[in-house]
C-alpha cells in the first residue's frame, strides 16, 4: 500500500451554488466545493506513480490531466471542501492499491481422489437411469 500526501498548494478549489440541502438559502450561498487537481503537474508523485494513476483513473481525468471532484452533500462550504479532500485521498489509495500475487498451489492427493470418486459415483447414478436393454 502506497500512502500519498498531496500538499494543499496543489489543490485548486472553486465554489458554486449547491444543488443539495439548504432550503432557500441554497440559492444565495456558494456552498458546493469543486476540487481540481492536476496529476501531471504534481510535485509529490514520481513518474511511475503518475503513469499508474493515469491508467487507473483514465475515465475520471480530463484531457489536461485534471481530476475534478465535486461535493455538495453538506450545507457548509468548509465541510464540502473537507469531503472533496477525503474523496481525493480515497480515490488515490484505491488506485494505488496493489493486490498480493497469488501463489499457485497443486491440489492435494486426497482432494484429487475425492473429485474422481464423486465423478464415478455421479456417472453410476446416471447409468442406472438409462433404459435396460434386453
Amino acid at each position: 500500500m502506497i500512502s500519498v500526501q498531496i500538499p494543499f498548494s496543489e489543490l485548486d478549489f472553486t465554489y458554486a451554488r449547491s444543488r443539495g440541502p439548504g432550503g432557500q438559502n441554497v440559492n444565495r450561498t456558494n456552498s458546493a466545493a469543486i476540487l481540481r487537481w492536476n496529476l501531471w503537474q504534481s510535485q509529490t508523485l514520481n513518474q511511475d506513480l503518475k503513469e499508474r494513476l493515469a491508467i487507473k483513473l483514465q475515465t475520471k481525468l480530463t484531457a489536461e490531466g485534471d481530476l475534478i471532484i465535486r461535493s455538495e452533500v453538506h450545507r457548509d462550504q468548509d465541510q464540502n471542501r473537507s469531503e472533496c479532500i477525503r474523496k481525493l485521498h480515497e480515490m488515490l489509495n484505491k488506485a494505488l492499491f496493489v493486490p498480493k500475487k497469488r501463489v499457485a498451489t497443486k491440489p492435494t492427493r486426497s482432494s484429487q481422489r475425492k473429485r474422481v470418486d464423486t465423478k464415478k459415483r455421479h456417472a453410476e447414478i446416471k447409468s442406472l437411469r438409462q433404459k435396460v436393454r434386453t
